[in-house]
Formats: C-alpha cells, sequence, structure tokens
C-alpha cells in the first residue's frame, strides 16, 4: 500500500483496536438492514470538526477490505476533504457530472489505492450546494453510481450548520451521525437528530468519534498479531 494512505488507520495499521472498530461499524450497519440491504448510505456531523470525513474514509476502507465494489462520494460542496485524506485531484467531481453529459457517462471515478475502492470528489464549489443536492439531477447521479459498484458511501456537511446533509439525506438508504466525544454539545447533537427526523431519514445511529481506549484493549490484539 502507498505511503499516501499511511494516515488511515485501517490501512496504516489493520490489526489496531480502532481498525477493529470500524470493522464492528462496518458489522453492525450490515445487521441494521438484514432484509433491505444499504445500498447508500449518508454520512455527516452536528457541527465542524467533529472528524466525519476521517471515519467515513476509514469505514469505506473496510467496506472494500470485505470484498465489496465501494464508491466515495464528497459532497461536501463547502469544505470538501476527501481527495485530502486518499491525496488525490479535486479538479473534475460531484460536480463536473452535473453539468456535463459526457460525466455522467464516464465519471470521474479516481482510484484510491485500495482495492475495490474509488473516490469521486467534490469538483469544483458551486454557489448553491443545497439546490444541487436536492435536484432530480442528483438523483440520477446516484443511480449511475450505483451501477458501479456495491456501495455508495456520501460524506455530507454539519447537518446543525446547513441544510445540505438533510435534504441529500432523503435520497438514501440510510443515515450515520458522527459525533464527536467531549467535544460535540448536546444541544447540537439532539438538534441534529431532530432535523434527519424532520425529513424523515433513515437515521441507523451514531458513532462516537474520538473515544479513548483501555490499554489492556491493545495489548489483547496485539497478542493476536
Amino acid at each position: 500500500m502507498t505511503d499516501k494512505l499511511d494516515h488511515l488507520v485501517t490501512v496504516a495499521d489493520p490489526r489496531s483496536p480502532v481498525s477493529e472498530a470500524y470493522r464492528t461499524l462496518r458489522t453492525n450497519l450490515d445487521f441494521s438492514s438484514l432484509d433491505k440491504p444499504l445500498k447508500t448510505l449518508l454520512v455527516t456531523s452536528a457541527g465542524p470538526e467533529e472528524g466525519k470525513s476521517t471515519v467515513l474514509a476509514n469505514l469505506a476502507v473496510t467496506t472494500a477490505q470485505a470484498g465489496r465494489k465501494v464508491i466515495l462520494v464528497d459532497c461536501d460542496l463547502r469544505r470538501p476533504t476527501l481527495h485530502s485524506i486518499f491525496s488525490l485531484k479535486n479538479d473534475v467531481g460531484l460536480t463536473t457530472m452535473v453539468v456535463d453529459d459526457a460525466a455522467m457517462e464516464s465519471p470521474p471515478l479516481q482510484d484510491t489505492g485500495v482495492e475495490g475502492l474509488q473516490l469521486v470528489s467534490s469538483g469544483p464549489l458551486p454557489p448553491n450546494p443545497s439546490e444541487l443536492l436536492g435536484s432530480r439531477r442528483m438523483e440520477e447521479i446516484i443511480a449511475v453510481l450505483l451501477e458501479r459498484a456495491d456501495v455508495v458511501l456520501f460524506d455530507a456537511p454539519p447537518v446543525v450548520a446547513v441544510t445540505d446533509a438533510a435534504v441529500l439525506a432523503t435520497k438514501v438508504d440510510g443515515v450515520l451521525l458522527v459525533i464527536n466525544a467531549g467535544g460535540t454539545k448536546r444541544d447540537y447533537a439532539r438538534a441534529a437528530k431532530a432535523r434527519l427526523e424532520k425529513v424523515n431519514a433513515n437515521l441507523l445511529g451514531a458513532v462516537l468519534n474520538n473515544v479513548k481506549f483501555d490499554i489492556s484493549l491493545h495489548r489483547y490484539y496485539a497478542a493476536q498479531v
């Protein structure tokens, strides 16, 4: 695996407790939808700087490592970061597909360096993110990407800050909310949950990020190497 992915724990240290936690998250999502398997999943957070993009990137890696074809889509059209996480370009991407029919025929998929995992970066930032994500064209883009993958994962802006995530949540099978341990205010978490419920989003649960773990747990996993 290339050095550019060393900051992704599921790549750099796949046997660590944190990597195991991401695999557990993947498994829990699978069991949450036995009757109707999740094909599209949105990840958002209550507020900024809560680690949602990092959580999503690592979840995508573990999903691809399970043998599935995964497409990551950066729908944070205000502060996109997925291209930076994977050290890829952002000159074309999701917004290109909105305005260019040729990009719909041949989506701007970038290889991430992880087998089975591709990225559609945000592309040039538009003046009207919410309108774009709520458009009929966005539904067509989702359908096009689903033809090329088993699972499509979407990164969206914080749901309390702007309406983008709530708008897109109505177009996907499920939503995962990232909450930063010791960082997210309870009122923000409640407001995020309320906004998603207001649009009848399928809120699958929450990920508590940046939780300290017991050193004895690390010793247990180290013993398995």
